[in-house]
């Protein structure tokens, strides 16, 4: 059976590597896409091809013996797997975000840096988990019904832009920054957990935060929560991402010139020996998205005590005026400033990996 990916993103590229890793034999044609537009004519030294085009190449009787991975967010894959049918591939599997998690445990189980939480021994003890998961008053409704976890507690971020409700918990009670939701989009909820719970100690010392988001949040089985107390677990995360050819380059897609230099610019004046390895880290091809994380609480207090001065700063840079429209930048670099602080400290911290739920 040929194998093609349909997508050149994040979610194609991360099949890739793991297809790769667990079966190197396994041939795989091309990447597939509606139309090239911003992506890559080749990524891997394996091409990027538009349907269209493909498709015109192959026999009926060929299609049959083609699969198509389905490697997208899955939000857009109903309208793909129907345009793959018109064009006559009906071998498709749609890669959900349970399978791509599989697929990344699987191949990240022996990766020292990139190890799954599932790959540590089943624990005893119980943890203190606190999950805030983000939501926002013009949040598209979710089709299909999902119950939250029990340590999972909604937060609606932007509160103070509007009189509508959409969750007992707000961020901006207290002390907040819920007015800057449009540029800093969730990370309003993380600051809010930071000064609101982590620093007046709302649940203790010794238990765990942690941030979603209404749609995407870490997927964690009964015996991942046993395993987090009892392996002292620091730090669970999303699997990363891979961008090609690497994530300075996706990220300046998202980034004005003048954001991505003030980013720099905070770091050498607020942080110069993270600013040492930035460009190391924007080198490689993992990125931690958005802005998800579950970790102690005194670990996740040392890391916003370092990020939200940054982001700051990187507002003050980009505009002093404060006379621009909000475009949600500041949280694609947060994206970012969380790749570089936990790949910095990957050595101090236990970090372990989970897959990261899409709901629709």
């Amino acid at each position: 059976m040929k194998l093609v990916i349909y997508g050149a993103q994040g979610v194609a590229l991360g099949a890739y590597n793991s297809i790769k890793r667990v079966f190197p034999m396994q041939e795989i044609l091309c990447f597939l896409v509606t139309s090239i537009g911003i992506n890559a004519t080749e990524v891997y030294g394996v091409p990027v091809r538009e349907l269209d085009e493909f498709s015109s190449k192959y026999s009926e009787e060929e299609k049959i013996n083609i699969q198509v991975l389905i490697a997208t967010p899955e939000n857009v894959m109903d309208v793909i797997e129907k345009s793959l049918k018109e064009y006559g591939f009906h071998n498709c599997i749609r890669l959900n975000s349970r399978r791509w998690a599989d697929m990344q445990r699987n191949a990240f189980v022996f990766h020292e840096k990139l190890r799954p939480l599932a790959a540590y021994p089943v624990g005893f003890s119980s943890v203190d988990l606190h999950v805030y998961k983000a939501k926002f008053y013009k949040d598209r409704s979710l089709k299909s019904k999902f119950e939250d976890k029990d340590y999972v507690i909604p937060i609606q971020v932007g509160a103070g832009l509007t009189d509508s409700r959409v969750a007992d918990v707000v961020d901006n009670a207290g002390e907040n920054i819920s007015d800057k939701n449009g540029n800093y989009s969730e990370l309003t909820g993380l600051y809010w957990i930071w000064k609101n719970r982590i620093k007046t100690r709302y649940y203790g010392e010794d238990c765990y935060y942690g941030l979603a988001h209404y749609r995407r949040l870490i997927e964690l089985s009964e015996d991942d929560l046993l395993r987090i107390k009892d392996n002292s677990i620091d730090v669970i995360l999303p699997y990363p991402m891979p961008y090609d050819p690497n994530i300075e380059e996706h990220h300046k897609r998202y980034l004005s010139d003048s954001e991505w230099n003030a980013v720099w610019q905070a770091l050498k004046e607020l942080q110069p020996e993270y600013a040492q390895v930035f460009q190391n880290v924007l080198n490689q091809v993992y990125l931690y998205n958005y802005n998800i994380i579950i970790a102690k609480s005194d670990v996740l207090d040392k890391y916003c005590e370092w990020l939200f001065p940054l982001l700051f700063r990187v507002e003050e840079i980009n505009n002093p005026k404060g006379d621009k429209e909000p475009n949600r930048f500041i949280g694609y670099v947060g994206e970012t400033l969380e790749t570089l602080y936990f790949m910095y400290n990957k050595n101090n911290y236990k970090i372990a990996h989970a897959g990261c739920k899409f709901l629709l």
